[in-house]
């Protein structure tokens, strides 16, 4: 009962991967957690297959393959570090790397070549993890409320869990053991590029630069004003549209703003619509729980406290869990889902018709 899962998100930084005991029926115990960076060209190869380009079929292709390999990579290194050979793993849960998400025209594109990742690993791999959500009418994400309802919940308590990724999205456990959640808007992608373009540093290291700027309010209104703010769940999102050019748009009436005051604006953006949906949704908890990346950032978690008077705001560290291994942790769990035949959607969170069993086998 031992499975891996492999998470690569849309901050396009690298592949978290997270070896997972579900034995105790679904009781999830980590046994260890792997992280593998990727290098620059990979990460520019990927964020040109965010939006239409000459060429797409074969990059697409190729750029799977370099991922796959990544990906193989984090899974011998998750096995040498337990000590354990292949035949030990159940499955593989890979995400892949979503460089279109469309749920509205009725897909969503996650870059992958999981036979080839079951070739170099010899080890069941469950894919394509998204697309029967779709089918069924839903967004196809979030898919993590179903894993953070199954070890975060707390009966007669509400609990909000906020992932910060390149897009952020939360998860609202209700008292009464219902579920809520939807994607809040942008994570860290566009605080990323926007450091990336100035500094030429990946990304904000613990929100030192924009700690150096001030919000500027008319920006931070402008950037507010996007009627996905304000759409009703269920909703997702992505790169399709919180992108390089929609800033571009919105900083048009702002041409004097300094590149450090854009940053701290960028994060009161992320913190603010986090804010505003939490509020909306899950007013009653007395804890905001914080995982991905933004986790790491102290002017986002700031931010975010002083934009929830009245809630504390954590990391998943508080929970016994790291704030970097819970979106890897969650897609092995949706493996194990698979392979006991059990669905790993909540209709409720990606608006699909019902239950569904996700993903796609790529035998050994």
């Amino acid at each position: 009962m031992l499975y891996i899962g492999l998470m690569s998100g849309t901050s396009l930084d690298g592949v978290d991967g997270a070896l997972v005991d579900f034995s105790d029926d679904g009781g999830t115990r980590s046994l260890g957690d792997a992280y593998i960076p990727f290098p620059a060209s990979l990460r520019a190869d990927l964020m040109a297959l965010q939006s239409a380009g000459q060429n797409e079929v074969e990059r697409e292709a190729l750029a799977a393959n370099q991922l796959v390999r990544h990906y193989a990579d984090c899974v011998a290194l998750l096995l040498s570090d337990a000590g354990i050979g292949a035949d030990a793993i159940a499955a593989i849960g890979a995400h892949g790397q979503t460089i279109r998400h469309r749920p509205e025209l009725g897909f969503t594109r996650q870059l992958n070549n999981p036979a080839l990742l079951a070739e170099l690993t010899g080890i069941d791999v469950i894919a394509d993890l998204r697309s029967r959500d779709v089918a069924a009418g839903g967004q196809g994400a979030p898919l993590v409320p179903a894993f953070h309802q199954a070890i975060f919940n707390l009966p007669g308590h509400t609990r909000v869990l906020a992932n910060i990724g390149g897009i952020s999205n939360i998860s609202v456990l209700h008292a009464d053991g219902t579920v809520t959640g939807y994607d809040t808007g942008p994570g860290n992608a566009l605080m990323d590029g926007w450091v990336l373009q100035h500094l030429g540093q990946p990304y904000d290291a613990n929100g030192a630069w924009a700690a150096t700027g001030k919000v500027l309010p008319a920006l931070l209104a402008d950037l507010l004003d996007d009627p996905y703010f304000d759409l009703p769940a269920p909703k997702s999102t992505g790169r399709d549209l919180f992108h390089a050019d929609w800033l571009q748009g919105k900083l048009a009436n702002h041409r004097g703003a300094q590149a450090a005051d854009v940053q701290a604006t960028l994060t009161q953006l992320t913190a603010a619509s986090l804010a505003h949906a939490i509020a909306r949704d899950g007013a009653q908890a007395e804890t905001v729980y914080v995982c991905g990346g933004g986790a790491q950032n102290a002017s986002l978690m700031a931010a975010l406290a002083d934009a929830l008077p009245g809630m504390a705001v954590e990391s998943t560290e508080a929970l016994g869990v790291a704030p970097s291994q819970v979106e890897a942790l969650a897609f092995a769990w949706l493996a194990w889902r698979f392979t006991q035949r059990k669905p790993g959607n909540l209709p409720a969170v990606t608006g699909a018709q019902g239950l569904r069993i996700l993903g796609a086998l790529y035998p050994r």
